[in-house]
This record gives structure tokens, C-alpha cells and sequence, in this order.
């Protein structure tokens, strides 16, 4: 690969800027010759934060502070894309034509338009040093992979973006990783992360891939359509939305894709399905509210979901000391199922440590978790007891 280190001042690299507010992203520069943002880059993130970013942006123009180095590829003749910068250029070119306002010493807001002419000049005239780059595409797109934008480092579907770019990428990016899409507000109920960043993109692949997103992007690369990864990611969502009528916010971000491989197959009552979910978000004896969905899903059986809450020590130590009193008067185990057993532990006393505490009746199954419902086994018979 070919680099060659020019400069160019800020007036030139924004000549003809174009921001598409419904995309997201600024598109052209240098009259027309230096593409912005290619479509294997990340949607424009800087205003994300409050506009924090851009702000600082423009207020290291107006200091005479680098804004660090940029990349452009040279695509063929004398057209060019960028690299790495186009969060640095769009943020100057928002800024002067007007899309912010920066504040000045004294607090106020100031636009572009409104500035003294030697601070708009200033911005103008600031210098950029960029890298144009020459190579083929896996040099360019392998170098891509290492960069970090000003700061803010690469998700990975990002990165993978890049190294698949082509329609596939650039119709997928349309449909998820459009925050004007008006069935995002639907879609965040159970998909955490930013929609800009290609979170959604992300779950979608995942879920259709069956978490191979890299194998499922490389062969559909230059597909022109992406139907299935459409219509999967809409029956998974359906599937959601159909059984848990209720949306409640322990849902987002859960692993979705799984639990429709797992279980969409069976058969439930979603009128059953919420009084169970309501009735287990409101016990405070469950301690990951998150797990109450997969819990249910799964038959109600693997209590592990929920982290139920467990026996404190005083109440392991009240029951220990009646069972194995009562015990020894009779001659037998202190777990009542050595004590009725024919092993050499039909006797056996056991020290408390060697015990675990056991619900009598299963949590699962009604039974609360106190001193009344509590004995306590010996570790053997306590990991092999089922949920009866």
C-alpha cells in the first residue's frame, strides 16, 4: 500500500458538504471528489452525546490544537473516500453550515454565520494532515480494522461493516441502523445498545446466523436484497411480542435468538405466561428478575434462572440444632434421608458444614423460603434431590 502525507485546509476539505439529516451521516466533500462517509463506515456519532464531541471539535480549531491525523483512500482517478476522519469532517461541516452552535468565553451560543470574521477564517484556514492511501481493497479494509476514530474506538459490527462492505451491508444498514426506522421503538423493548452503532444490525445478523455473524456476512456479501434476515428477525420479534404481552424492562438485551431457537416450537398460553411473569417480578424471593423469562419458557424447572433467595445462617443453624437433637434421640441421621436409608449413614450425624439447606416443599412449587419450610440434608442427598 502507497501513503502519501498532504495537507489541506478545512475551507477545502468541506467544500460542497452535504449532511443527510434522515441518514445520519455527511456525504460529500472536496467539491464533489472526497466521499465522507463510504458505506462500510459508522454512522455520524458526535452529536450523540449532547453534541460534546463536535463542539470540542471546533473549539480545537479555534485553539490552533490538532485534531489529529486522517485517512483518505484514493479510490480510482481523482475521487476519494474517507478512511479515518469522518466524524472530525462532518463535525466542521455541520458546524459551518450551520446544523450547531458553539459557546464562547462568555457562555453564549455561537453559529457559524454569527462568528467575527477572524474566527470564522480561523476555523477555515485550519490546516489538515492526511494520509491519502493507494492499495487494494483487502490492504485498505485490513488497515481499517486498526483504526480508532478520534477516540472512539470500532465496534466490532463495525469493523465487520468494513471488511464486508457491498449491497448486502448497505441495504441491512438501512433497515437497522436507521434510527428514523418507526419500528425502532418496538425493537428497543428487547434489543439493547445504540442503533447508530450498529447494535441492532448486529442482533439481527446474530440471530439469523445463529451467532456466525462473519460466516452468514462473508456469504451474503453481494446479495442485492435481504429478505431473510428481515423476515427471521421479524418472526423473532413477533414470537416476543405474542407471548409476553407485557413489555416489562428486564427484557431488554436478553438473548433473544436462543430462546426462539430453544423453545418457538411449543406450545403456550400467553394469558398463563403473563400472570406467571407478573407473579414472579413482584416475589422478592427472586433475585435475577432477568432469568424470570427463560424460567418460564423452560417449564417453570431450573430455578437457577431466578438466583432464588436462599436460607440465611441463622435460620441453617436454628434447623440444624432441632433436627440433630431430635435425631440422636432417635438413633438416626440427622438427614432425614440417611435417616431412612439402609447405608452406613443411617446413623451418621452430620456437622452443619456438611450440610446444605433445602426447601421441604419446592420453591417451584409454592413453597416459601422460612424456617417452617426449610431442613437441612447432607450435601449428597441435597445436590441429587429433584424439584419434587
Amino acid at each position: 500500500m502507497i501513503t502519501t502525507l498532504k495537507k489541506y485546509p478545512i475551507r477545502e476539505v468541506i467544500e460542497g458538504f452535504v449532511y443527510n439529516e434522515l441518514e445520519g451521516k455527511g456525504l460529500f466533500g472536496l467539491a464533489g471528489k472526497l466521499t465522507i462517509q463510504p458505506e462500510y463506515q459508522r454512522n455520524y456519532i458526535y452529536a450523540s452525546d449532547g453534541g460534546k464531541r463536535e463542539q470540542a471539535v471546533i473549539e480545537s480549531l479555534l485553539k490552533e490544537y490538532p485534531i489529529g491525523l486522517l485517512y483518505f483512500n484514493k479510490v480510482n482517478g481523482e475521487a476519494l473516500e474517507v478512511l479515518d476522519g469522518q466524524q472530525r469532517i462532518t463535525s466542521a461541516g455541520r458546524f459551518v453550515t450551520g446544523k450547531f452552535a458553539v459557546k464562547d468565553a462568555n457562555g453564549h451560543e455561537q453559529y457559524f454565520s454569527g462568528m467575527a470574521e477572524v474566527q470564522r477564517e480561523k476555523i477555515l484556514n485550519a490546516s489538515l494532515l492526511v494520509y491519502v492511501c493507494e492499495g487494494d481493497e483487502p490492504e485498505i479494509k485490513d488497515w481499517f480494522k486498526t483504526i480508532n476514530i478520534a477516540g472512539v474506538p470500532l465496534t466490532q459490527q463495525e469493523i465487520l461493516n468494513a471488511v464486508y462492505s457491498g449491497p448486502f451491508v448497505t441495504r441491512a444498514r438501512e433497515e437497522f441502523s436507521n434510527s428514523n426506522n418507526s419500528l425502532v421503538q418496538k425493537w428497543s423493548a428487547y434489543i439493547s445498545g445504540d442503533i447508530k452503532r450498529q447494535a441492532y444490525l448486529e442482533c439481527a445478523l446474530n440471530w439469523v446466523s445463529r451467532g456466525e455473524i462473519d460466516a452468514y456476512m462473508s456469504k451474503h456479501r453481494h446479495d442485492q436484497d435481504i429478505t431473510e434476515l428481515k423476515s427471521h428477525f421479524t418472526k423473532v420479534i413477533d414470537w416476543i411480542s405474542g407471548l409476553f404481552t407485557d413489555v416489562e424492562s428486564e427484557m431488554k438485551g436478553l438473548e433473544w435468538g436462543r430462546l426462539y431457537e430453544t423453545y418457538h416450537k411449543k406450545d403456550y398460553d400467553p394469558d398463563e405466561i403473563s400472570k406467571q411473569v407478573r407473579e414472579l417480578l413482584s416475589s422478592f424471593e427472586v433475585k435475577d428478575r432477568r432469568g424470570v423469562f427463560e424460567y418460564i419458557l423452560g417449564g417453570s424447572q431450573d430455578t437457577k434462572l431466578l438466583n432464588v433467595r436462599v436460607f440465611d445462617d441463622p435460620t441453617k443453624k436454628v434447623v440444624y440444632a432441632k433436627q440433630t437433637e431430635a435425631a440422636q434421640t432417635k438413633g438416626e441421621s440427622n438427614c432425614p434421608l440417611c435417616a431412612i436409608g439402609h447405608d452406613a449413614n443411617h446413623e451418621k450425624i452430620w456437622g452443619i458444614t456438611e450440610m446444605d439447606a433445602d426447601h421441604v416443599s419446592a420453591w417451584s412449587k409454592g413453597g416459601k423460603t422460612n424456617i417452617e419450610n426449610c431442613q437441612m440434608l447432607c450435601k449428597t442427598h441435597n445436590r441429587a434431590k429433584g424439584n419434587r
